[in-house]
């Protein structure tokens, strides 16, 4: 059986089971949603936001990407998806919360730290390369202090991607406005892969503590 089948299986299980239960709550996620939490998460298939939080359709609105990474706010050419999703959640939706959620083992992190993609052509790695681009200041300052190699290198790096998005997300106004007037919350989230345990950015010090 392929994997493709394997997940159409899949799919006939939850709409046995989760789906006929909670048939009156898909009737009424027809008619809308009002989530009230972005979650910008990475597309590591090991770091899913609704599992790790434990949450029903409906309550979370997620971006995910490579290194859970949010650019700054750009208006020249180009697709902007990142922004979009941004502007449709904080303007449209109206979330209340903003969670940047970082995890252990990140392959876009640790591509930046090794520098493994640079230089390479757009569909060799050059996407990869461009993208993490934005963790390059943030990247020198972990190597100037940690290195290039090993769990604290890598850990100071994944932990720096979070604050790296944060910073970024105050350069768009509608976040920056709401944020000032009360209207929006940002945090900072790590989930360590190994042994499950998520640890939120205090938003003083910077430090990431066990929830």
């Amino acid at each position: 059986m392929s994997d493709f089948q394997n997940m159409i299986e899949g799919y006939r299980r939850f709409k046995a089971g989760e789906w006929s239960r909670e048939r009156e709550r898909w009737a009424q996620l027809a008619e809308g949603q009002s989530p009230k939490v972005l979650v910008i998460a990475c597309s590591d298939s090991r770091v899913d936001p609704t599992r790790i939080f434990d949450t029903s359709p409906g309550e979370m609105f997620v971006v995910r990407n490579v290194a859970n990474l949010v650019p700054p706010m750009e208006i020249g050419g180009g697709h902007h998806g990142v922004s979009a999703a941004l502007e449709f959640a904080v303007t449209q939706l109206e979330v209340s919360e903003i969670v940047v959620m970082g995890h252990g083992a990140c392959g876009g992190c640790s591509a930046s730290l090794s520098q493994r993609f640079k230089d390479m052509r757009p569909g060799e790695g050059g996407f990869i390369s461009d993208w993490i681009d934005l963790l390059r200041p943030a990247r020198d300052a972990v190597v100037a202090e940690h290195g290039a190699e090993g769990p604290a290198a890598h850990r100071a790096m994944e932990e720096a991607a979070v604050k790296v998005s944060l910073a970024n997300l105050r350069t768009f106004p509608c976040i920056r406005s709401r944020e000032r007037e009360g209207r929006l919350r940002l945090h900072g989230a790590y989930f360590a892969i190994a042994d499950g345990v998520l640890h939120i950015m205090d938003a003083e010090t910077g430090q990431f503590r066990p929830a």
